[in-house]
Parts: structure tokens; sequence; C-alpha cells
């Protein structure tokens, strides 16, 4: 089980969230795995379809640890092809942020790079099964989405996805 609680006006910094607090940047929601707890910002219970999409994405995070590494590698092998091919764009600003402070020259074991996975791998999950087909945040390429959405039905094929 994964509890889910709202609390106003949260931001983050130095990996800490804080409600109603003037330290950090902004958040909508950040996920403790351990605690298996997520904490969304009190304002997504007003704004319905953004509360889907960033409540999908949180989820994702507990499904991505439970994933495995090869199935890890796998979603890499994809994303690695996007990045060769120097696609532009992605599925929602967290992946973004984290790919554009990405250098060209960087490497599959730079902790950079691996929180760039995790969260492209949580937007694209969030816009595949949130049912929000369009937004702003949606910058990728039509055929690396499809590339991706092919992904994840094949990795999680008619079942339970294990969060």
């Amino acid at each position: 089980m994964v509890r889910v609680r709202f609390l106003p006006a949260l931001t983050a910094g130095r990996r800490r969230l804080y409600s109603n607090r003037p330290h950090g940047q902004p958040v909508f929601a950040a996920s403790f795995i351990r605690k298996r707890e997520i904490i969304l910002d009190r304002e997504l219970e007003r704004q319905p379809r953004e509360l889907a999409r960033i409540l999908v994405h949180e989820l994702f995070h507990f499904a991505w640890v439970r994933l495995g590494n090869p199935a890890r590698r796998s979603y890499e092998l994809i994303v690695r092809r996007e990045w060769k091919q120097r696609a532009r764009g992605e599925l929602g600003w967290s992946a973004e942020l984290r790919k554009n402070a990405l250098s060209r020259s960087s490497r599959p074991h730079n902790p950079l790079w691996r929180d760039y996975l995790c969260e492209s791998f949580c937007d694209t999950a969030a816009w595949l099964y949130s049912g929000v087909r369009r937004h702003p945040e949606y910058t990728l390429a039509a055929r690396h989405r499809d590339r991706r959405a092919e992904w994840f039905r094949a990795a999680f094929p008619g079942r339970a996805i294990p969060i």
C-alpha cells in the first residue's frame, strides 16, 4: 500500500520537502519510497487533470524500483537510441529538466543519467496511463513516444504493474 497525503504550498530543497515554508523551489509532489508515501500539493485537488498526471508519475517511482535491472536496461536502450538521434523534448518537465542538465558525454553510471532515466520512465508512464492526452509538457516527437509506448506495453502486458 502507498499512502497519499495532501499538504499546502509544497517546496523542496536540499533533499527535503517543506509545506508552507519559505525554503526551496515550489513542487507539486514528492515520493518517499521507503516510507511508501506520496505527498501532493493541495492545489492539485482543484486541478483533476494535473492531479491524475502527477499522481501517476509519482506512483511509477515505486514501479521503477521494483522493475529490476534487466527491464531498466531495456528501457535505457530506448532512451539511449533517442539520445543518439538527438531527440528533443520530453513527456514532462521533470525529465526535460534532467535531460537538459546532461552533457552529450554522459555515461550510464553517471547519477545524473540515472535520474534522467527514472524521470523519463515516470513521465512516460504519466503520459500513457493518466488519461491526459494533450499537455504543453508533451514535447517529445511522436515516433519516440510510440517506441516508448510499445516498450511499456511489452513490459506490462495486460497485468498489474507492481508498485
